[in-house]
């Protein structure tokens, strides 16, 4: 499935839509070329930026530092959010980078940039080709929920959070809106597994 843009406005796809899959494909790659107009507004570039926070390498290293910080202060919550957290990171990454090697979908920018869509199985398995799903927002959701297993009164920043680093890698032309879905997908999932290996104390007491 390929398309092309002019003028930065994507143009109807070369083939006609066989199904209503297809069809609402066209229909979400053209609403996304239209936000993502906007993608050298400074304050997208801005919320872009910070949203890198829940790229893999600050992701890991963060929870890393709040880990052995937790533990070298005498902090024992801190600890297990931090542990939590980079358990919940490891598990979301193998999963997108499993679906990553798996389906190419070119990133929004390749066809606001260079005219170029394409999504197939397979193909390469490299950065601009990786659009699906989003690992920013698979990241960013996996945490939000391991913090709120331990810090419960932090759910509703963590995940506000968690939803606001997902939408703007829209507008950013950095994913397409069903990539987003698909990576809060595997986050939440990716963390309900940690937890379900690591439940809380109070709910091993309740086992027990």
């Amino acid at each position: 499935m390929t398309q092309k843009t002019k003028n930065g406005r994507a143009e109807p796809i070369e083939k006609e839509p066989e199904s209503a899959a297809e069809e609402a494909e066209q229909a979400e790659v053209e609403a996304t070329m239209e936000v993502a107009r906007h993608a050298d507004h400074p304050a997208i570039k801005v919320l872009g930026f910070i949203s890198e926070i829940s790229d893999q390498p600050p992701a890991f290293t963060l929870a890393t530092v709040a880990g052995l910080a937790g533990f070298l202060a005498g902090k024992p919550r801190l600890t297990e959010a931090g542990l939590r957290c980079f358990a919940a990171l490891a598990v979301a990454t193998a999963a997108k980078s499993m679906v990553k090697a798996s389906v190419t979908r070119t990133r929004p920018f390749m066809l606001r940039e260079h005219g170029h869509y394409d999504r197939r199985k397979g193909g390469p398995n490299d950065g601009p080709w990786n659009s699906f799903p989003s690992g920013h927002t698979a990241n960013a959701v996996a945490v939000a929920r391991a913090i709120s297993r331990v810090y419960p009164q932090a759910r509703a920043p963590a995940f506000a959070a968690a939803a606001a680093i997902g939408a703007i890698q829209v507008p950013r032309a950095s994913h397409y809106p069903s990539d987003v879905v698909a990576g809060a997908a595997v986050g939440f999932a990716a963390e309900a597994l940690v937890h379900r290996l690591w439940p809380e104390e109070s709910e091993k007491n309740e086992v027990i």
